[in-house]
Protein backbone atom coordinates (compact mmCIF):
# COMPACT_ATOMS: atom_id res chain seq x y z
CA UNK A 1 0.00 0.00 0.00
CA UNK A 2 2.65 2.50 0.83
CA UNK A 3 4.22 1.47 -2.38
CA UNK A 4 1.97 2.34 -4.05
CA UNK A 5 1.23 5.56 -2.09
CA UNK A 6 4.95 6.52 -3.29
CA UNK A 7 4.57 5.82 -6.76
CA UNK A 8 1.19 7.92 -7.11
CA UNK A 9 3.27 10.62 -4.86
CA UNK A 10 6.02 11.31 -7.49
CA UNK A 11 3.81 10.53 -10.55
CA UNK A 12 2.21 13.60 -9.50
CA UNK A 13 4.93 15.68 -8.85
CA UNK A 14 6.17 14.44 -12.34
CA UNK A 15 2.85 15.71 -13.83
CA UNK A 16 3.08 19.39 -11.94
CA UNK A 17 6.38 19.84 -12.85
CA UNK A 18 5.21 19.20 -16.93
CA UNK A 19 1.97 20.81 -16.51
CA UNK A 20 4.48 24.08 -14.93
CA UNK A 21 7.16 23.48 -18.17
CA UNK A 22 3.90 23.54 -20.81
CA UNK A 23 2.70 26.48 -19.22
CA UNK A 24 5.81 28.57 -19.02
CA UNK A 25 6.25 27.72 -23.19
CA UNK A 26 2.64 28.70 -23.60
CA UNK A 27 3.45 32.16 -21.69
CA UNK A 28 6.85 33.05 -23.40
CA UNK A 29 4.89 32.45 -27.05
CA UNK A 30 1.91 34.76 -25.88
CA UNK A 31 4.08 37.36 -24.53
CA UNK A 32 5.88 37.52 -27.72
CA UNK A 33 2.35 37.90 -30.03
CA UNK A 34 1.16 39.98 -27.73
CA UNK A 35 4.12 42.70 -26.57
CA UNK A 36 6.01 44.40 -29.49
CA UNK A 37 9.69 42.98 -30.05
CA UNK A 38 12.38 45.26 -28.08
CA UNK A 39 13.35 47.95 -30.12
CA UNK A 40 17.37 48.14 -30.45
CA UNK A 41 19.31 50.74 -28.88
CA UNK A 42 20.24 52.09 -31.75
CA UNK A 43 17.84 52.71 -34.37
CA UNK A 44 18.28 50.88 -37.81
CA UNK A 45 19.74 53.44 -40.91
CA UNK A 46 20.84 52.99 -44.73
CA UNK A 47 23.21 54.68 -47.07
CA UNK A 48 21.68 53.68 -50.35
CA UNK A 49 19.75 55.13 -53.66
CA UNK A 50 16.81 54.01 -55.61
CA UNK A 51 14.39 55.13 -58.26
CA UNK A 52 10.77 55.53 -57.79
CA UNK A 53 8.43 54.94 -60.94
CA UNK A 54 6.28 58.35 -60.04
CA UNK A 55 6.14 61.78 -59.51
CA UNK A 56 3.85 63.82 -58.00
CA UNK A 57 4.99 61.91 -54.50
CA UNK A 58 3.00 63.01 -51.02
CA UNK A 59 3.43 61.74 -47.63
CA UNK A 60 6.40 59.90 -47.69
CA UNK A 61 7.25 57.10 -44.80
CA UNK A 62 10.11 55.00 -44.48
CA UNK A 63 9.56 51.49 -42.66
CA UNK A 64 11.15 50.26 -39.65
CA UNK A 65 14.13 48.57 -41.31
CA UNK A 66 14.64 51.21 -43.48
CA UNK A 67 13.93 49.30 -46.87
CA UNK A 68 10.09 49.67 -47.67
CA UNK A 69 8.82 53.09 -48.54
CA UNK A 70 5.31 54.16 -48.63
CA UNK A 71 3.91 57.09 -50.20
CA UNK A 72 1.12 58.55 -52.32
CA UNK A 73 1.26 59.24 -56.02
CA UNK A 74 -1.70 61.03 -58.14
CA UNK A 75 -3.81 59.30 -55.18
CA UNK A 76 -2.81 56.02 -55.49
CA UNK A 77 -0.61 54.16 -52.29
CA UNK A 78 2.00 52.52 -52.75
CA UNK A 79 4.91 50.80 -51.18
CA UNK A 80 8.49 50.55 -52.52
CA UNK A 81 10.63 47.67 -52.01
CA UNK A 82 14.06 49.80 -52.13
CA UNK A 83 16.45 46.97 -51.66
CA UNK A 84 14.61 45.15 -54.85
CA UNK A 85 14.27 48.72 -56.26
CA UNK A 86 9.93 47.90 -57.33
CA UNK A 87 6.90 48.35 -56.28
CA UNK A 88 5.44 45.87 -54.01
CA UNK A 89 1.98 47.43 -52.88
CA UNK A 90 -0.58 49.71 -55.01
CA UNK A 91 -4.09 50.42 -53.71
CA UNK A 92 -6.40 52.46 -55.78
CA UNK A 93 -9.58 54.04 -54.88
CA UNK A 94 -12.36 51.35 -55.78
CA UNK A 95 -14.61 52.59 -59.25
CA UNK A 96 -16.97 54.94 -58.96
CA UNK A 97 -15.59 56.36 -55.57
CA UNK A 98 -15.98 59.43 -54.54
CA UNK A 99 -13.00 62.09 -54.50
CA UNK A 100 -11.19 61.68 -51.60
CA UNK A 101 -11.73 58.19 -51.33
CA UNK A 102 -9.10 55.18 -51.72
CA UNK A 103 -6.07 55.20 -48.96
CA UNK A 104 -6.90 57.92 -46.53
CA UNK A 105 -3.50 58.06 -44.53
CA UNK A 106 -1.55 55.44 -43.38
CA UNK A 107 1.08 54.84 -40.54
CA UNK A 108 3.98 52.46 -40.16
CA UNK A 109 4.43 50.67 -36.49
CA UNK A 110 7.88 52.05 -34.65
CA UNK A 111 8.80 48.74 -34.12
CA UNK A 112 8.45 46.41 -36.84
CA UNK A 113 7.52 46.29 -40.60
CA UNK A 114 4.13 46.59 -40.28
CA UNK A 115 1.73 49.40 -41.60
CA UNK A 116 -1.20 50.29 -40.80
CA UNK A 117 -4.04 52.06 -43.37
CA UNK A 118 -7.63 53.66 -43.49
CA UNK A 119 -9.21 52.78 -46.64
CA UNK A 120 -12.50 54.20 -47.71
CA UNK A 121 -14.94 53.05 -50.47
CA UNK A 122 -18.84 53.55 -51.10
CA UNK A 123 -21.35 51.97 -49.08
CA UNK A 124 -23.55 49.39 -51.93
CA UNK A 125 -26.45 49.43 -49.00
CA UNK A 126 -26.78 52.90 -47.72
CA UNK A 127 -30.05 52.21 -45.89
CA UNK A 128 -30.73 49.94 -42.58
CA UNK A 129 -33.97 48.31 -41.77
CA UNK A 130 -34.99 49.35 -38.60
CA UNK A 131 -38.09 48.35 -36.37
CA UNK A 132 -39.94 50.22 -34.58
CA UNK A 133 -41.79 49.40 -31.77
CA UNK A 134 -45.32 51.55 -31.30
CA UNK A 135 -45.18 53.75 -27.78
CA UNK A 136 -47.25 52.21 -25.25
CA UNK A 137 -49.19 55.70 -24.76
CA UNK A 138 -50.57 55.19 -28.39
CA UNK A 139 -53.87 54.20 -26.35
CA UNK A 140 -55.05 56.06 -23.58
CA UNK A 141 -56.94 53.43 -22.24
CA UNK A 142 -53.81 51.44 -21.65
CA UNK A 143 -51.52 51.95 -18.99
CA UNK A 144 -48.00 50.51 -18.50
CA UNK A 145 -49.35 47.72 -16.85
CA UNK A 146 -51.41 46.88 -19.75
CA UNK A 147 -54.61 47.61 -17.27
CA UNK A 148 -57.44 49.78 -17.64
CA UNK A 149 -58.08 52.19 -15.02
CA UNK A 150 -61.24 53.26 -13.35
CA UNK A 151 -60.76 57.00 -14.33
CA UNK A 152 -60.01 56.60 -17.98
CA UNK A 153 -63.34 53.99 -17.91
CA UNK A 154 -65.70 56.31 -16.57
CA UNK A 155 -64.22 59.07 -19.09
CA UNK A 156 -64.79 56.73 -22.03
CA UNK A 157 -68.21 55.92 -21.05
CA UNK A 158 -68.89 59.39 -20.46
CA UNK A 159 -67.77 60.00 -24.32
CA UNK A 160 -69.60 57.18 -25.02
CA UNK A 161 -66.78 55.49 -26.14
CA UNK A 162 -66.43 51.70 -26.09
CA UNK A 163 -64.64 50.26 -22.89
CA UNK A 164 -62.89 47.59 -24.47
CA UNK A 165 -59.05 48.16 -25.13
CA UNK A 166 -57.68 48.93 -28.00
CA UNK A 167 -55.93 46.19 -30.34
CA UNK A 168 -52.37 46.47 -29.72
CA UNK A 169 -50.18 48.13 -32.94
CA UNK A 170 -47.77 45.83 -34.91
CA UNK A 171 -44.13 46.93 -35.05
CA UNK A 172 -43.35 49.04 -37.82
CA UNK A 173 -40.84 48.66 -40.31
CA UNK A 174 -39.09 51.20 -41.70
CA UNK A 175 -35.86 52.38 -43.84
CA UNK A 176 -33.81 54.90 -42.83
CA UNK A 177 -30.30 56.32 -44.18
CA UNK A 178 -26.75 54.72 -43.06
CA UNK A 179 -23.37 55.95 -43.02
CA UNK A 180 -22.57 56.58 -47.45
CA UNK A 181 -19.20 55.35 -46.84
CA UNK A 182 -17.53 52.02 -45.53
CA UNK A 183 -14.10 53.00 -43.87
CA UNK A 184 -11.28 50.37 -43.33
CA UNK A 185 -8.97 49.55 -41.36
CA UNK A 186 -5.98 47.43 -42.74
CA UNK A 187 -2.75 45.78 -41.65
CA UNK A 188 -0.08 45.38 -44.10
CA UNK A 189 2.63 43.37 -42.74
CA UNK A 190 6.00 42.64 -45.19
CA UNK A 191 8.20 40.09 -45.04
CA UNK A 192 12.29 39.79 -45.35
CA UNK A 193 13.28 42.66 -48.32
CA UNK A 194 15.17 39.96 -49.99
CA UNK A 195 12.11 37.66 -50.63
CA UNK A 196 9.43 38.01 -52.96
CA UNK A 197 6.51 37.03 -50.89
CA UNK A 198 3.96 39.67 -51.48
CA UNK A 199 2.96 41.40 -48.02
CA UNK A 200 -0.03 40.10 -45.90
CA UNK A 201 -3.02 42.77 -46.19
CA UNK A 202 -5.39 42.39 -43.75
CA UNK A 203 -8.36 43.65 -42.57
CA UNK A 204 -8.99 44.46 -39.20
CA UNK A 205 -12.51 46.44 -38.56
CA UNK A 206 -14.77 48.88 -40.14
CA UNK A 207 -14.99 51.94 -38.30
CA UNK A 208 -18.95 52.54 -38.35
CA UNK A 209 -18.49 55.87 -36.55
CA UNK A 210 -15.86 57.87 -39.30
CA UNK A 211 -17.93 60.55 -41.11
CA UNK A 212 -18.40 60.58 -44.89
CA UNK A 213 -16.22 62.51 -46.74
CA UNK A 214 -13.65 62.89 -43.58
CA UNK A 215 -9.79 63.25 -44.23
CA UNK A 216 -7.07 62.06 -41.62
CA UNK A 217 -5.48 64.71 -40.39
CA UNK A 218 -2.93 63.21 -37.70
CA UNK A 219 -2.44 59.45 -36.46
CA UNK A 220 -0.41 58.53 -33.24
CA UNK A 221 -0.81 54.99 -32.26
CA UNK A 222 -0.22 53.10 -28.70
CA UNK A 223 1.59 49.93 -29.90
CA UNK A 224 1.50 49.08 -25.96
CA UNK A 225 -2.33 49.14 -26.02
CA UNK A 226 -3.07 48.39 -29.64
CA UNK A 227 -5.22 52.21 -29.06
CA UNK A 228 -4.58 54.51 -32.38
CA UNK A 229 -5.50 57.94 -31.80
CA UNK A 230 -6.98 59.52 -35.08
CA UNK A 231 -8.07 63.64 -36.05
CA UNK A 232 -10.52 63.31 -38.85
CA UNK A 233 -11.40 66.62 -40.47
CA UNK A 234 -15.19 66.63 -41.99
CA UNK A 235 -17.87 68.50 -42.62
CA UNK A 236 -18.34 68.96 -38.92
CA UNK A 237 -15.01 70.29 -37.62
CA UNK A 238 -12.16 67.80 -36.38
CA UNK A 239 -13.10 64.68 -34.44
CA UNK A 240 -10.97 62.86 -32.20
CA UNK A 241 -11.55 59.51 -32.24
CA UNK A 242 -9.93 56.42 -30.78
CA UNK A 243 -9.71 53.08 -32.76
CA UNK A 244 -9.06 49.97 -30.64
CA UNK A 245 -7.69 47.55 -33.71
CA UNK A 246 -9.17 44.58 -32.13
CA UNK A 247 -12.62 45.79 -31.10
CA UNK A 248 -14.50 48.98 -32.09
CA UNK A 249 -14.44 52.98 -32.17
CA UNK A 250 -15.62 55.78 -29.76
CA UNK A 251 -15.10 59.80 -30.31
CA UNK A 252 -13.36 61.51 -27.27
CA UNK A 253 -13.65 65.36 -27.72
CA UNK A 254 -15.86 67.25 -25.63
CA UNK A 255 -18.68 69.35 -27.27
CA UNK A 256 -17.32 73.04 -28.30
CA UNK A 257 -13.76 71.35 -27.75
CA UNK A 258 -11.03 71.77 -30.58
CA UNK A 259 -8.12 69.60 -30.92
CA UNK A 260 -5.05 70.90 -32.64
CA UNK A 261 -2.42 68.57 -31.40
CA UNK A 262 -1.67 65.10 -30.42
CA UNK A 263 0.82 62.60 -29.02
CA UNK A 264 0.48 59.09 -27.41
CA UNK A 265 2.78 57.58 -24.43
CA UNK A 266 4.82 54.60 -25.93
CA UNK A 267 4.53 53.20 -22.21
CA UNK A 268 1.14 53.59 -20.97
CA UNK A 269 -1.14 54.46 -23.75
CA UNK A 270 -1.85 57.99 -22.36
CA UNK A 271 -2.93 60.25 -24.79
CA UNK A 272 -1.91 63.63 -24.81
CA UNK A 273 -3.87 66.83 -26.27
CA UNK A 274 -3.62 70.32 -27.74
CA UNK A 275 -7.10 71.43 -26.76
CA UNK A 276 -9.27 74.59 -27.01
CA UNK A 277 -12.53 75.55 -25.49
CA UNK A 278 -13.73 79.05 -25.77
CA UNK A 279 -10.96 80.82 -25.09
CA UNK A 280 -9.54 78.50 -22.24
CA UNK A 281 -6.65 76.54 -24.14
CA UNK A 282 -4.69 73.90 -22.13
CA UNK A 283 -2.40 70.42 -22.95
CA UNK A 284 -4.48 67.60 -20.94
CA UNK A 285 -3.49 63.93 -20.63
CA UNK A 286 -6.26 61.44 -21.42
CA UNK A 287 -6.78 57.81 -20.12
CA UNK A 288 -9.93 56.73 -21.38
CA UNK A 289 -12.34 58.85 -20.35
CA UNK A 290 -10.42 60.42 -17.42
CA UNK A 291 -8.29 63.98 -18.10
CA UNK A 292 -5.63 65.40 -16.18
CA UNK A 293 -4.40 69.03 -16.97
CA UNK A 294 -0.71 68.77 -17.41
CA UNK A 295 -0.15 72.54 -18.30
CA UNK A 296 -2.57 75.77 -18.86
CA UNK A 297 0.10 77.83 -20.65
CA UNK A 298 -1.25 79.12 -23.78
CA UNK A 299 1.64 79.27 -25.92
CA UNK A 300 3.29 76.08 -24.78
CA UNK A 301 2.63 73.01 -27.88
CA UNK A 302 3.10 69.36 -27.61
CA UNK A 303 6.04 68.28 -29.11
CA UNK A 304 5.94 64.23 -29.21
CA UNK A 305 6.67 61.84 -26.54
CA UNK A 306 9.41 58.77 -26.72
CA UNK A 307 10.75 56.29 -24.67
CA UNK A 308 8.49 57.45 -21.40
CA UNK A 309 9.14 60.87 -21.77
CA UNK A 310 6.97 63.97 -23.25
CA UNK A 311 8.40 66.90 -24.66
CA UNK A 312 6.45 70.05 -25.26
CA UNK A 313 7.59 73.43 -26.39
CA UNK A 314 7.13 77.05 -25.85
CA UNK A 315 6.90 79.12 -28.41
CA UNK A 316 7.11 83.12 -28.52
CA UNK A 317 6.27 84.87 -31.97
CA UNK A 318 7.02 81.98 -34.13
CA UNK A 319 10.52 81.41 -32.51
CA UNK A 320 10.84 77.83 -30.27
CA UNK A 321 12.63 79.49 -26.52
CA UNK A 322 12.39 76.06 -24.76
CA UNK A 323 11.49 72.70 -24.55
CA UNK A 324 10.38 70.78 -21.74
CA UNK A 325 10.13 67.20 -21.04
CA UNK A 326 8.18 65.12 -18.40
CA UNK A 327 7.72 61.39 -17.47
CA UNK A 328 4.63 60.02 -18.79
CA UNK A 329 1.34 59.83 -16.84
CA UNK A 330 0.56 56.40 -16.16
CA UNK A 331 -2.83 55.33 -14.90
CA UNK A 332 -3.91 57.33 -11.31
CA UNK A 333 -1.30 60.12 -11.70
CA UNK A 334 -2.21 63.47 -12.37
CA UNK A 335 0.41 65.63 -12.28
CA UNK A 336 4.02 65.58 -14.94
CA UNK A 337 6.48 67.79 -13.47
CA UNK A 338 8.41 69.45 -16.51
CA UNK A 339 12.38 70.45 -16.27
CA UNK A 340 13.64 72.28 -18.95
CA UNK A 341 16.11 70.67 -21.35
CA UNK A 342 17.12 72.98 -24.16
CA UNK A 343 16.60 76.71 -24.20
CA UNK A 344 17.69 79.50 -27.40
CA UNK A 345 15.77 80.72 -30.26
CA UNK A 346 15.03 78.94 -33.56
CA UNK A 347 12.23 79.70 -36.36
CA UNK A 348 9.15 77.57 -35.35
CA UNK A 349 5.79 77.18 -37.52
CA UNK A 350 4.89 73.33 -36.36
CA UNK A 351 5.43 72.16 -39.63
CA UNK A 352 7.79 68.94 -39.33
CA UNK A 353 8.48 67.71 -35.90
CA UNK A 354 10.33 64.33 -35.07
CA UNK A 355 11.25 62.94 -31.31
CA UNK A 356 14.23 61.02 -32.03
CA UNK A 357 14.98 57.46 -30.42
CA UNK A 358 17.86 58.92 -28.62
CA UNK A 359 15.39 61.94 -27.33
CA UNK A 360 16.46 64.62 -29.62
CA UNK A 361 13.87 67.02 -30.72
CA UNK A 362 13.99 67.32 -34.71
CA UNK A 363 12.61 70.05 -36.31
CA UNK A 364 12.54 71.05 -40.04
CA UNK A 365 11.23 72.13 -42.97
CA UNK A 366 12.07 72.44 -47.02
CA UNK A 367 15.47 74.07 -46.70
CA UNK A 368 16.56 72.92 -43.05
CA UNK A 369 16.44 70.65 -39.84
CA UNK A 370 17.29 71.94 -36.18
CA UNK A 371 18.92 69.13 -34.15
CA UNK A 372 18.31 69.56 -30.52
CA UNK A 373 19.88 66.90 -28.75
CA UNK A 374 21.99 67.10 -25.32
CA UNK A 375 21.20 70.74 -24.79
CA UNK A 376 22.69 71.77 -27.55
CA UNK A 377 20.84 72.48 -31.62
CA UNK A 378 22.64 71.98 -34.91
CA UNK A 379 21.66 72.82 -37.88
CA UNK A 380 21.60 70.57 -41.03
CA UNK A 381 20.64 71.84 -44.77
CA UNK A 382 18.32 69.75 -46.42
CA UNK A 383 19.34 68.87 -50.34
CA UNK A 384 16.31 67.19 -52.03
CA UNK A 385 13.24 68.66 -53.71
CA UNK A 386 11.49 67.49 -50.83
CA UNK A 387 12.80 66.06 -47.62
CA UNK A 388 11.87 63.49 -44.89
CA UNK A 389 12.79 62.31 -41.89
CA UNK A 390 12.09 59.07 -40.57
CA UNK A 391 9.85 58.92 -37.22
CA UNK A 392 12.45 57.41 -35.18
CA UNK A 393 15.02 60.72 -35.92
CA UNK A 394 17.76 58.39 -37.83
CA UNK A 395 17.07 59.15 -41.40
CA UNK A 396 17.56 61.29 -43.82
CA UNK A 397 15.31 60.93 -47.14
CA UNK A 398 15.77 63.19 -50.44
CA UNK A 399 13.57 63.05 -53.20
CA UNK A 400 14.61 64.46 -56.76
CA UNK A 401 12.46 64.82 -59.58
CA UNK A 402 14.21 63.37 -62.98
CA UNK A 403 11.67 63.22 -65.89
CA UNK A 404 9.27 60.69 -65.33
CA UNK A 405 10.64 59.06 -62.52
CA UNK A 406 12.14 60.39 -58.70
CA UNK A 407 15.06 59.51 -57.45
CA UNK A 408 15.47 58.99 -53.84
CA UNK A 409 18.62 58.94 -51.77
CA UNK A 410 18.80 57.78 -48.13
CA UNK A 411 21.33 58.82 -45.28
CA UNK A 412 21.42 58.61 -41.56
CA UNK A 413 21.05 61.91 -40.32
CA UNK A 414 23.66 61.25 -37.29
CA UNK A 415 26.18 61.43 -40.06
CA UNK A 416 25.09 64.99 -41.30
CA UNK A 417 24.42 66.59 -38.07
CA UNK A 418 27.45 65.17 -36.15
Amino acid sequence: MKKKLRILLVWAIVSLVLQFGVYAILDEKIAKVMAPPAQPQQPITRTLEATLPDTNIDNVQISYDKFYLAYKANGVFKVFNLKQNRVVFTKEPLPGSDKGMGVLNYQWLPDRDTLVYFFAKKNPNPWVTVIVEPSQSSSPLLEAGGTKSEDAQASAEHKGESSVPAKPVEPKIERRPSNPQITELYALEFPDPEETTPPDDRHNIDIEKFPAGGQIQQIVASTFTNLMYLTVQSGSGIELMEVDVMKNTRTLQRPGETISNMAASDRFGTLYVETKTGSTREIQALDGWQRSIVTKTPNMHILGDRAGKLYLAQVENDRLVKVLAGADLSQGHQNMALTTVWQGSIPYKGEHVVIGAQGEVIIYDRYVAYVIRGGDVKQVELKGEHSYISSDGAELIYLNSLGKTTQVKLEPLQAVSS
